[in-house]
């Protein structure tokens, strides 16, 4: 019976296989996942953006980054060499003789299958004199000549090919390993163990480690766990919270700490520049001695975000760090408001524990449509346009037009409107008429529904009673004729539904940011949170919603509606 031989690959072919294979596995799904999408549609975008957001901060470093990145030129290059040693690797498996095939004695001979015995050994004569050892030929192919011959000429070699398909009898089935021979010799084997010490026992524990040890600091929403937990002593803490505090509180996150998050940087010139912007902010509790609110990176986070809300010009150094803050403040902000909302289910089944008031999750809300604008609490949301100015308020708050909101504005005859707006040349008027046609109005419908149930609409004591809420993001009357030429650009960059929506107008946030809104029911009377907030995070056109709030508290429920960004709707009483 044949046995069974494995050996390693001396000739190194096998192993050309396996090389090939394992190429092709990361060439392949590589070139899918990171070849560099399509550029030419996110300039198309932009430049679709550009009449209503050229003017904004994220709008220009995202345009000046994809001109200066040479990043998707990297990564093809990669893709390509990577690919160009796969195509080698198999063009030489392509040209590797074949080392195992079928034994045939008639090829040997170079004779058809069939011929004579006396053939046979007229030609095996012919061949042995020109291959013979002694004549100078060849000896490997002269005992394949023999052997080849008394397979034809031998009963029993014979009887051997026909059965075995070899002279010999059964033969050793022999596996190569893919791995070539020098892998195993003596003389390299401190240097393969080496390696392989290296791989399995630092490499490989090192990225598990990191990635473990990243993984257990970080929440779900990539917020640190230290922060959640600083957010929630506070929070728990004072449950009314002002703005002052909240500013406080939110730039104490250690996302702003060095010694926990590497991007957050400490500079040696912020012993100067933070003091005398500090002299400029005025009275921001520097004296505070609070522990985390004291600390040096608390301080300069709280520093960097007061002056981004009051608009001042600040350093290159001061303006790069700023950034990094205001990037990492939506969704802190976002955090805090999650935490708000544990605390407050917590104390409704538990009992015994303060609830956050409502006051101070709504502070979150407008604190970040503060940071996203760049401006504070108390100025008016008409510098929130391009080409507005403290000085040109008073044209607006006149007595002849009273302008005060964006709303008013849009309200305004096309007539009143360009008059009140006569500081303004022709090219900056339509840009602010192109920035508040891109300002959306939302239309909220609620209705009570007692779901599986004859009469649905009978809500009576006990009753699970469903709200369902109905987003529309439309135009009324006065604005159709802003948004209408904004809207049909955008309509087809929005076909899927995800967290992309529609871009913020943010003349001061370095990002992106996309319209989100808050939708929650609320005892305003309680001054507590009756469902959690919805952060509605898909409404392009049109959104529903679904809550389950208690029935007995039904007369006292307000429907608020908090946008990320600029617009908040007032409330919705049943």
């Amino acid at each position: 019976m044949a046995g069974q031989q494995f050996q390693y690959d001396d000739s190194g072919n096998t192993f050309f296989y396996f090389l090939t294979s394992f190429v092709g596995l990361i060439v392949i799904p590589a070139t899918y996942y990171l070849w560099p999408r399509d550029q030419n549609a996110e300039q198309l975008r932009l430049k679709s953006l550009r009449r209503v957001h050229g003017r904004c901060l994220w709008y220009r470093l995202r345009h000046m980054k994809s001109q200066q990145s040479i990043v998707p030129t990297l990564k093809k290059a990669a893709l390509l060499f990577g690919w160009a040693i796969f195509l080698l690797l198999a063009y030489k498996v392509s040209k590797l003789d074949r080392e195992y095939q079928e034994y045939n004695p008639y090829e040997v001979l170079h004779l058809e299958a069939g011929v004579s015995i006396a053939e046979i050994k007229k030609q095996y004569r012919v061949l042995s004199l020109k291959y013979h050892p002694d004549k100078g030929g060849d000896e490997a192919m002269f005992m394949k000549l023999a052997k080849a011959y008394s397979a034809l000429t031998n009963e029993e070699a014979r009887d051997n090919w026909e059965k075995y398909g070899n002279p010999d009898g059964p033969r050793v089935t022999s596996f190569g390993i893919a791995l070539p021979a020098w892998i195993v010799d003596q003389k390299n084997s401190m240097l393969v163990l080496l390696v392989y010490g290296l791989a399995f026992m630092v490499i490989l524990p090192v990225v598990v480690g990191t990635w473990w040890y990243r993984s257990i600091r970080y929440s779900g929403d990539q917020i640190l766990i230290n922060t959640t937990q600083l957010f929630m002593h506070f929070m728990y803490k004072t449950p009314t919270m002002n703005m002052k505090r909240l500013v406080m509180v939110l730039t104490a996150a250690f996302e702003f700490d060095p010694r926990s998050n590497k991007e957050a940087i400490i500079r040696p010139t912020d012993n100067i520049e933070v003091p005398q912007l500090i002299r400029e902010l005025g009275n921001i509790n520097v004296k505070k001695k609070e522990p985390p609110f004291c600390y040096p990176y608390s301080l300069k986070a709280r520093v960097l975000l007061l002056t981004h809300l009051a608009r001042m010009d600040v350093s290159e150094n001061i303006e790069e760090d700023q950034r990094f803050v205001m990037k990492k403040c939506p969704a802190l902000l976002q955090e805090l408001i999650n935490v708000g909302c544990q605390l407050t289910m917590m104390a409704t089944s538990r009992g015994g524990l303060r609830a956050p008031r409502l006051t101070s999750i709504e502070n979150c809300m407008k604190l970040s449509q503060m940071v996203v604008q760049g401006l504070q609490e108390a100025k008016s949301p008409l510098l929130q346009l391009p080409h507005f100015e403290e000085e040109h308020l008073r044209y607006c708050i006149s007595k002849k037009y009273k302008v005060r909101t964006l709303q008013d504005l849009v309200s305004l005859k096309d007539s009143d409107r360009r008059n009140m707006l006569r500081f303004l040349g022709e090219e900056k008027y339509d840009e602010v008429m192109a920035v508040l046609g891109s300002i959306p109005y939302i239309n909220m419908e609620t209705k009570l529904q007692v779901l599986d149930d004859e009469d649905s609409n009978n809500v009576t004591a006990g009753s699970i009673v469903t709200v369902t809420v109905t987003l529309r993001r439309k135009r009324t009357s006065e604005w159709e004729a802003l948004q209408q030429s904004i809207q049909r650009r955008e309509r087809a960059l929005l076909e899927t539904k995800s967290k992309v929506t529609h871009p913020v107008y943010s003349l001061y946030f370095p990002e992106e940011k996309q319209e989100w809104w808050w939708l929650y029911i609320a005892d305003r009377k309680e001054q507590t949170l009756v469902s959690m907030p919805n952060h509605v995070c898909t409404l392009k056109d049109i959104e529903e919603v679904r809550r389950q709030p208690p029935v007995c508290a039904l007369p006292h429920l307000f429907f608020y509606s908090g946008k990320g960004d600029i617009v908040v709707l007032s409330g919705v009483e049943f």
